[in-house]
């Protein structure tokens, strides 16, 4: 389960994402906003990304002007691993090397294809385990206090 969120500038990318998902036979659920009046995008990533680390949903993609600030947010939540993406092999390597479970993006600064893609190679990706592990291993560490 993919969970889905944005703030009013997302919506319509948001849309699009849905039609993907659709066609990659991924079930989703949305956790808002629904309409295109202005709203705080935090509220909506917080939403998602809880459900990301309550393990509610596998992973997250979550939208706003730039993907920067509902990735902030989101990254606020313990067991996420949150990356904003605008091209193809961030995305892809966020997923392989750092394991990421929430992708964010900018409706204002990738166009829809673009979007599309980027979201397809992550969810397509798979973590590589390995050295990497040992990386995520401590990152869970900072998360949880503790000093390296």
């Amino acid at each position: 389960m993919i969970a889905l969120a944005c703030d009013h500038t997302g919506l319509d990318l948001k849309k699009e994402i849905k039609l993907l998902l659709d066609e990659m036979g991924l079930e989703y659920q949305d956790f808002g906003t629904d309409t295109p009046d202005s709203c705080d995008y935090p509220v909506y990533g917080y939403r998602a990304a809880k459900a990301v680390a309550d393990g509610l949903c596998e992973r997250g993609i979550l939208i706003c002007g730039t993907g920067v600030g509902i990735g902030i947010a989101a990254s606020k939540v313990p067991g996420t691993r949150v990356c904003t993406c605008s091209d193809v092999y961030t995305a892809e390597l966020s997923k392989r090397h750092n394991n990421s479970n929430i992708l964010t993006m900018g409706a204002r600064v990738v166009g829809v294809d673009l979007a599309k893609m980027i979201a397809r190679h992550w969810l397509e990706a798979e973590f590589e385990g390995g050295r990497h592990q040992r990386r995520i291993d401590l990152i869970s560490a900072i998360e949880r206090g503790e000093s390296l």
